[in-house]
């Protein structure tokens, strides 16, 4: 007598598992890319509101702010992990943001406004 089975067999499960590990495998490693760039894009955009709280902070008080007076004044903060230096000048100033947690090469970027721009072009971010 035949009988007529359904089902799937031990071994077309395997190749299953195994197709969806190497699928696996290929995606990880874009996912991980793929935050860094958004911590990337996360500290970029805590220099541009770092700029427009400087721009305000100059208007107020005819002079540039370090990172301490621009959070007491106009309520500035950073987003989570970053951190921030500012050394503000008579003429300007140079900043620079960190995130510890990206794994790639680009960690930190870096603007100057005025205060003779040497390094980078005046206002621009520069990412290294």
């Amino acid at each position: 007598m035949l009988s007529n089975r359904k089902g799937f067999t031990l071994i077309e499960l395997l190749i299953v598992v195994v197709i969806i590990g190497i699928l696996a495998a290929i995606a990880i490693p874009k996912f991980a890319a793929t935050k860094d760039k958004a911590k990337l894009a996360s500290v970029k955009t805590d220099l541009r509101n770092m700029m427009t709280a400087q721009e305000a902070y100059f208007s107020d008080y005819a002079t540039y702010g370090s990172f301490g007076q621009l959070e007491t004044a106009s309520n500035f903060s950073l987003s989570q992990a970053n951190t921030m230096t500012i050394t503000p000048g008579a003429s300007g100033y140079t900043a620079t943001a960190t995130n510890s947690t990206i794994s790639s090469t680009l960690d930190q970027c870096t603007v100057q406004v005025g205060a003779g721009a040497a390094t980078n072009v005046d206002g621009v971010i520069a990412c290294s």
